[in-house]
């Protein structure tokens, strides 16, 4: 997982830029995305209540893996790319703690073995 402001790296592999919404102020070319998976973002009203306040953390999670629960194609994508290849799940938040790229790891983490 890394920003997606981040410089990308030799080993970043299949870069995923997890968020519905394009990063403020980047250009498409200067974040090398390789694939935008919109699905895996928390929808708009989910992200609009969360506002990456660590008070909401564990309600977020909550929500956000049920959202998840109901988009199965869209992890289980994600799931097989990574089984067999590097992958770098990329986030816009400035928030690196906080943040759907840390829930949707701790999503795959229980999920997916």
């Amino acid at each position: 997982m890394k920003r997606v402001y981040d410089a990308p790296a030799p080993d970043d592999g299949c870069r995923i830029l997890i968020d519905r919404l394009w990063p403020r102020g980047l250009s498409k070319e200067a974040a090398h995305v390789n694939l935008w998976q919109k699905d895996l973002a928390p929808s708009t009203r989910l992200r609009s209540w969360f506002r990456h306040d660590p008070v909401r953390w564990h309600e977020f999670q909550t929500r956000y893996f049920t959202e998840l629960d109901q988009n199965i194609k869209a992890v289980e994508d994600l799931w097989q790319r990574a089984r067999y290849s590097p992958v770098t799940i990329l986030f816009g938040a400035k928030n690196e703690k906080y943040n759907n790229a840390v829930a949707l790891k701790a999503y795959l983490s229980r999920h997916c073995k």
